[in-house]
């Protein structure tokens, strides 16, 4: 198997209260799937928001054996002003916030908010990863 993953899905509750919080923070639906599914183009990686039931159908009921956990994504940033400024923003379109933007004990400066169906978004300017212009992430 190679080291990758093309597309991330996130169980969601309500599909258009989701849809449009990520269109509230300016992303575009790269397409949606049935009215059960709404696919975000995010460089060369897909994010999909999967309704409740779909999300059962696909994991062929074992979505329901265990008890979910709690996602973590993160976007990081080029400098910390983004971070602030994109933290703010996200909690103006309904985010929750869970941890305000602050230095970091690994040396960067991070804050994570909640979208509405309780992902957790770390938000992230990390100077030990670099990001290409094009937002593509070095680890290092």
């Amino acid at each position: 198997m190679e080291q990758r993953v093309t597309l991330i899905t996130l169980r969601v509750a309500d599909l258009d209260r989701s849809r449009t919080f990520y269109e509230g923070l300016g992303w575009t639906p790269a397409a949606m799937g049935a009215g059960e599914a709404c696919f975000f183009q995010l460089g060369g990686l897909g994010l999909c928001l999967l309704g409740a039931d779909a999300y059962q159908r696909e994991m062929a009921g074992d979505a329901g054996k265990v008890a979910p956990g709690p996602t973590m994504l993160a976007h990081n940033v080029h400098n910390k002003h983004e971070v602030d400024t994109l933290f703010s923003f996200a909690l103006t379109q309904g985010a929750r916030l869970v941890r305000p933007a602050e230095e970091q004990f690994w040396g960067g400066y991070s804050g994570m908010f909640a979208d509405p169906d309780g992902h957790y978004w770390e938000i992230a300017w990390n100077p030990h990863w670099p990001l290409a212009g094009d937002g593509t992430v070095t680890i290092a």
